[in-house]
């Protein structure tokens, strides 16, 4: 049916209210078959019983139940995908009249259409699923499944039933989506020690839904390494796989039953058309979730913008420069479906013609179908959704950067251009503020260990919850831990083995308490330095609960002794830092002065500190920064028993200015009031101790030693070996 621009509303609304005619139709669960035992279950239900079970100790039964339903809830999405299939030319005679001229009857040919198709779906999905199992689950059972905590389940219950093999792929499964799950990280590390134990434990159960993100990885290492004939075809498989999950997603939206919206008490305002099209956005919104859904890699909080068409342009520039050329048209036609005026990508289209000089057949190649039809259809249900969020007070956050303006209605362009000016004044405002500190600390609490003073606070340091403390090691104890440092670090400890993961001018080696321990147990370093390292710790820890006056109780995070050295020759004209700034529990983004508190961060940290053994090097100080990264507000200058305390979060940005010449040691340490994630290594070498009948408490005169550090005399400090040392991925 013909439509003029000057019913574009009407169309738009009839369009809202008739998929949710759609929706309705199909969504009510089928009566299903009388043989109900050989259906699908609902996976929700399954899984409740199993976590019953779980904590009833049952677990044979807890690890049937829970894999049960993970099986089953894969199958349900199997059955909707095939049904959907199965289904989609239903009503297809009715459906090719609606462009009828016979408008008067449009309505009834559409209605026609739906009901065949709902009819077809119903009768589809009840053949294989339950009444029950067709219902919606609940968000809170979305997000279990969605955090992949029925692994977390099935570690332990397999773990119970002395299936090492198991309960270490499921350990593996549940961290790769929870990588700050700490305790889940030493249990791997645990399960990777086990007799019994191989490395095909370790591979991801879910990795059939994330095909996309190991092609994307093995994409970027071939484009790295410039094999451009191989990036090539990773980044089409890439591309390809992303609109496949795209459009699966899309699907479940469709068929999966869908939640009616809030009864709000308004019954005599919102009737039924009202609730039908509430019901229809949300399945549009659904659809359009789906962008964020795949660009979202597992372990992350926030997606990956404009994902599609950033892979895009990797593929076009990767298959210029393996030679196909024509391919390469093809794919930036389809980047310019997204940004049609991107002048880059223009000039790019013009070389690349160019570089096929008289191949006019390949010149004039369009981009692929399937990206002009899902660029067509998704413009399509924006428009509908912000028609939704003008005239029907719906709420829609569009996932994609790449929205042309004028699909948004002018009345809503206006109030978020007022919007943004309100929110730029505000950020200018806030420039002009003191930053707040959320983290429950409050600097100026007592220091009550003898001979240890307070030698810059907040005021000298130019911030907020920033401490130096001096005198709280001596000079023996320095050079105790740096013995300890030359004899027992290992080169790019902390760092997966890279000796080097900040700068190519300096290397790095640590050392982890644990690891002390068992040396010191295998008689390759002496047991009271082992013993010492741990109490530094804990020495540590008391001073900053006091002075941070803490409501809750500390707990050891992390601690790990870290050494830097200047690699020799390799100084000259250095720009580069020993360590970038960064925060030590969000990911700081300094041009819009944003910290992200998600994965890979350590969004468990608290409280940070570096407790200094020497100063006979060159460079290496600590500052502090603004949250552009660039403004320095504070800065510190090692020395032997100087501790430098701070709170974790965003407003304490900091990073080391470069070591050219000689070796910097200092005492890593992270705090944090949960529990949960305390250092359980720590606990672990208590208890080597234990074991040996050893006590890590030390004797009031092994304490003074401690107490009395500044009223020590001077002694010469040991110059010790070259260093070796690097820390966990943010060390200080």
């Amino acid at each position: 049916m013909a439509l003029t621009s000057n019913h574009l509303t009407v169309y738009v609304a009839f369009n809202v209210v008739f998929v949710a005619l759609l929706n309705f139709a199909f969504a009510a669960p089928g009566s299903g078959s009388s043989n109900v035992l050989s259906l699908l279950q609902p996976y929700d239900f399954l899984y409740y019983s199993g976590v019953r079970s779980y904590f009833n100790g049952e677990w044979a039964k807890a690890a049937e139940l829970l894999e049960k339903s993970l099986v089953t809830k894969e199958s349900l999405f199997r059955v909707r995908r095939q049904c959907q299939k199965d289904c989609e030319s239903a009503g297809k005679e009715s459906l090719s009249k609606l462009d009828s001229e016979r408008g008067s009857l449009w309505d009834l040919w559409a209605l026609d259409w739906v009901q065949q198709r709902a009819e077809c779906l119903r009768f589809c999905l009840g053949r294989s699923v339950t009444p029950a199992g067709q219902l919606p689950v609940s968000t809170d059972i979305e997000y279990e499944f969605g955090s992949r905590n029925p692994y977390n389940f099935l570690q332990v219950t397999y773990y119970k039933l002395e299936k090492l093999q198991k309960a270490a792929s499921a350990a593996y499964t549940y961290f790769i989506a929870n990588p700050s799950h700490l305790e889940m990280r030493n249990n791997i590390e645990k399960y990777r020690r086990m007799e019994g134990v191989t490395e095909e434990a370790f591979q991801d159960r879910e990795i059939e839904n994330e095909k996309h993100w190991v092609l994307y990885d093995s994409a970027l290492q071939f484009e790295a390494s410039s094999d451009w004939v191989k990036a090539a075809e990773k980044w089409k498989g890439c591309v390809n796989e992303t609109l496949r999950q795209t459009e699966e997603c899309r699907v479940q939206c469709e068929v999966a039953s869908q939640r009616l919206p809030e009864d709000r008490g308004l019954d005599s305002v919102y009737g039924v058309f009202e609730k039908a099209a509430a019901l229809s956005l949300s399945l549009l919104s659904c659809r359009q979730s789906c962008v964020t859904q795949i660009a979202t890699r597992p372990g992350r909080i926030s997606a990956q913008e404009d994902f599609l068409p950033s892979q895009l342009e990797h593929l076009h520039i990767a298959q210029f420069k393996a030679g196909d050329i024509s391919g390469a048209v093809q794919t930036l036609r389809s980047l310019l479906l997204f940004y049609p005026s991107d002048k880059d990508s223009l000039d790019n289209l013009q070389l690349y013609t160019e570089t096929l000089g008289g191949d006019t057949e390949s010149q004039g190649t369009q981009p692929a179908q399937e990206f002009v039809t899902y660029v067509k259809s998704s413009l399509q249900e924006k428009k509908l959704l912000y028609f939704g969020m003008e005239n029907l007070d719906f709420t829609f956050i569009d996932p994609d950067l790449w929205t042309p303006e004028d699909i948004v209605p002018e009345s809503l362009r206006d109030a978020w251009r007022i919007e943004k000016e309100k929110m730029n004044e505000k950020m200018k405002e806030g420039e002009q503020q003191d930053e707040v500190d959320d983290s429950g600390f409050f600097a100026g609490g007592p220091v009550r260990q003898v001979g240890v003073t307070i030698t810059m606070d907040d005021m000298v340091l130019n911030g907020t919850n920033r401490v130096v403390l001096d005198g709280v090691m001596t000079e023996k104890e320095c050079d105790r831990i740096l013995q300890l440092a030359t004899v027992a670090g290992s080169l790019g400890d902390g760092y997966q083995g890279r000796r080097s993961p900040h700068t190519p001018h300096e290397t790095f080696e640590g050392l982890t308490v644990l690891r002390a321990v068992k040396l010191a147990q295998e008689g390759l370093v002496n047991q009271s330095d082992a013993k010492l390292l741990y109490e530094l710790g804990e020495r540590t820890r008391t001073l900053l609960h006091s002075y941070f006056r803490s409501p809750s109780g500390l707990f050891v995070s992390f601690t790990h002794l870290v050494c830097r050295s200047a690699v020799a020759g390799d100084q000259e004209g250095r720009l580069d830092l020993s360590h970038p700034v960064h925060v030590d529990n969000c990911l700081l983004e300094p041009d819009t002065k944003q910290c992200w508190r998600e994965p890979p961060a350590f969004t468990h940290r608290d409280l940070s500190a570096i407790l200094y053994l020497n100063d006979n090097f060159d460079g290496g100080e600590l500052f502090f920064t603004n949250r552009d990264a660039k403004t320095v507000t504070a800065q510190v200058k090692p020395s032997c028993g100087r501790l430098v305390g701070f709170s974790s979060g965003p407003v304490n940005p900091h990073g080391v200015t470069a070591v050219t010449k000689g070796r910097r040691c200092a005492l890593a340490l992270w705090f944090t009031k949960e529990k949960l994630y305390r250092d359980m290594e720590r606990e672990e070498a208590e208890a080597l101790w234990a074991a040996a009948g050893q006590s890590v408490v030390k004797k009031d005169e092994e304490r003074t030693e401690g107490r009395n550090a500044r009223s020590q005399a001077k002694k010469e400090r040991g110059k010790g070996g070259r260093g070796r040392v690097i820390g966990g991925k943010d060390e200080l």
